[in-house]
């Protein structure tokens, strides 16, 4: 099993993964914004990964911290559980739909953090969420699990709808980005490392 454990504590938040990458899509989120607790309980459905997170934010400030610094640790916990990479598949798109809304997410585990967020039309709150944190959670992933991320909003006029499209296609780009391929021998890159 590919896992990885990660703690972090800062003046802000205290964050608590477990993350198992070869898991069934088990899950306990609790980060007290409730939101991105539903969208990464979705992210791990289906992209079947097995993950227990907790967060102890500054909620009384705002959810800025909480939701970027659980991109940071979420990042660092696959970095880890990948190990080598040796034999992954490494690319992985997927295009999602959830009601009206469709978006495509495309992974390149390059050893590059780069974030491409096309995303436009959102309205400034799902609930109390604040919907500008989303691009905010995916950057502070993708610098800390030095991967390349591509996401699209094809279409889409429900925020909630687009969102979840957004964490879903992200959990099953990233499933089949990290599989182990049994025709690839080594590190996927002619490089020789990722």
């Amino acid at each position: 099993m590919r896992t990885s454990k990660i703690e972090r504590t800062t003046n802000e938040t205290s964050i608590k993964a477990e993350l198992a990458i070869d898991g069934n899509g088990a899950s306990t989120i609790h980060t007290g914004v409730g939101f991105l607790d539903h969208m990464l309980t979705l992210m791990t459905k289906h992209g079947l990964f097995d993950l227990n997170l907790s967060c102890n934010g500054d909620l009384e400030v705002d959810q800025h911290h909480s939701v970027e610094d659980i991109g940071i640790v979420l990042g660092q916990a696959v970095h880890q559980a990948l190990g080598s990479k040796k034999g992954i598949n490494r690319y992985a798109t997927s295009t999602t739909p959830m009601d009206e809304a469709k978006s495509t997410v495309s992974i390149d585990i390059s050893g590059r953090s780069y974030l491409v967020y096309r995303v436009e039309g959102l309205k400034d709150k799902v609930g109390d969420f604040d919907t500008e944190l989303v691009e905010e959670f995916f950057l502070a992933f993708v610098r800390h699990a030095n991967l390349t991320l591509h996401i699209e909003l094809n279409y889409g006029k429900n925020s909630h709808h687009i969102i979840e499209a957004i964490f879903k296609g992200f959990g099953r780009a990233l499933d089949e980005a990290t599989l182990e391929n049994p025709r690839i021998t080594g590190i996927p890159s002619t490089k020789g490392s990722l």
